[in-house]
């Protein structure tokens, strides 16, 4: 299915993180998955939240940079091979995945991607 993730964009500074945490807690908005990207300098939190419309403007009143992106999130066997199936189907089909994060419970992976081509992407995964 597609999804709204949200990205912020955040200064590589002690205590960063977790305002943004705290503004989350504050306004009872839930972060149900996360991914943290960093270079020396800044980093992007990229998250999926209960209600994401609030949540990009709760941050921005608080001065942070967020953006809105569509990706989407499939549930695959937690199985060895079952990730190479996935980028084998995207690659055949021509779609680019720019990146990925996810995680396994009770036998399911959960997966959130963001490819060039959602709608296509969710027509040829399983």
């Amino acid at each position: 299915m597609v999804i709204k993730q949200l990205s912020v964009f955040l200064q590589n500074e002690l205590g960063r993180l977790e305002e943004v945490t705290d503004i989350l807690y504050q306004n009872d908005i839930n972060i149900s998955a996360l991914s943290i990207a960093e270079t020396a300098e800044y980093g992007v939190l990229r998250m999926i939240v209960s209600d994401i419309e609030k949540a990009a403007s709760v941050l921005k009143e608080n001065d942070f940079s967020v953006k809105i992106t569509d990706v989407i999130c499939i549930e695959a066997p937690d199985i060895p091979g079952s990730l190479h199936k996935i980028l084998e189907g995207l690659t055949g089909a021509g779609i680019n995945l720019s990146y990925m994060y996810g995680y396994s419970n009770g036998g399911k992976a959960r997966l959130i991607l963001k490819v060039s081509n959602p709608e296509k992407a969710l027509e040829i995964l399983p």
